[in-house]
């Protein structure tokens, strides 16, 4: 790693192994049978050639497994979406970790105000700040994850100790760090940040101690994970920043923090990793 080089910023993995399954609509079955009966009236024997052919691959289809309609190229349906502001859109590649429906998206996002939420751990709690208009669809995404308690009973896979990224990260109920809600949803970027006064290049901003933003996996990738900052960290701004984490939080990621980063036969004294001392959350709270 050259002085200037990032190390790796809070993000979750996404699966890409499994395709989506199929979803045929049910289409107008009568009316297809007919037109097919209609086409096989007047077949020329280059018509029954190629119906012969695509009867094969339908064959050939269905005993490897392949529903007919996939073996004749049939394209899947785009991935369903809500309709409101924040086009909160299901991930059927990447399905939920814990099963939760889409959340709500009216017509106008609740964009004033904060919520708090609190994380009761194995450690104490911390009490976050949800700021509406910081990052409207962020914070209600959050708010529908705590209601429908996905982030009850999970751990806090990652924690970092480099000397530019120091975060708690946490929201992923596999404890895999790749698994999400089934969902995601545009960034909502900070763009007031401040330059990073460790990176000279003044390409990365200054992600001070006790921000709460969105790990991702790519651009639009939001899902469930989160992370704490514990320490001032220097990030490129491509993390949604939606709140803040209170005195008490503070002290209790400081504690984990302390502790270090869990370490293993090849890694004796690793700064990027799961938590020595292993922190769940037993439940998120709102408090209004």
């Amino acid at each position: 790693m050259s002085t200037h080089e990032q190390p790796a910023a809070p993000q979750r993995s996404t699966p890409h192994s499994c395709p989506p399954p199929g979803a045929d609509g049910p289409g107008d079955r009568c009316g297809a049978a007919r037109r097919s009966r209609t086409v096989r009236a007047g077949r020329s024997p280059l018509a029954r050639v190629a119906a012969a052919a695509a009867a094969g691959a339908m064959a050939a289809g269905v005993l490897a497994g392949v529903a007919p309609s996939a073996a004749l190229g049939a394209v899947d349906p785009p991935p369903r979406s809500t309709t409101g502001p924040c086009a909160y859109t299901a991930t059927p590649d990447d399905p939920a970790a814990r099963p939760v429906p889409l959340p709500p998206d009216p017509r106008r996002t609740p964009n004033r105000g904060t919520v708090r939420v609190q994380l009761r751990t194995n450690h104490g709690t911390i009490t976050l700040t949800l700021d509406r208009a910081q990052a409207p669809c962020t914070v209600q995404s959050f708010l529908h994850l705590a209601r429908h308690r996905f982030y009850d009973r999970t751990g806090c896979h990652r924690l970092t100790a480099y000397p530019t990224l120091k975060v708690l990260q946490c929201g992923d109920p596999s404890g895999t760090g790749s698994g999400g809600p089934g969902y995601r949803y545009a960034d909502e970027l900070p763009t007031d940040l401040p330059p990073a006064p460790t990176d000279p290049t003044g390409v990365r901003r200054l992600y001070a101690r006790g921000v709460l933003a969105m790990a991702n996996a790519g651009p639009d990738t939001n899902g469930s994970q989160f992370f704490l900052v514990y320490g001032d960290s220097a990030l490129r701004p491509h993390y949604t920043i939606f709140g803040s984490v209170d005195a008490r939080g503070l002290a209790v990621l400081d504690k984990v923090a302390a502790a270090g980063v869990r370490p293993s036969d090849d890694q004796p004294a690793p700064v990027d990793g799961p938590p020595a001392l292993t922190t769940t959350i037993h439940k998120a709270k709102i408090r209004c």
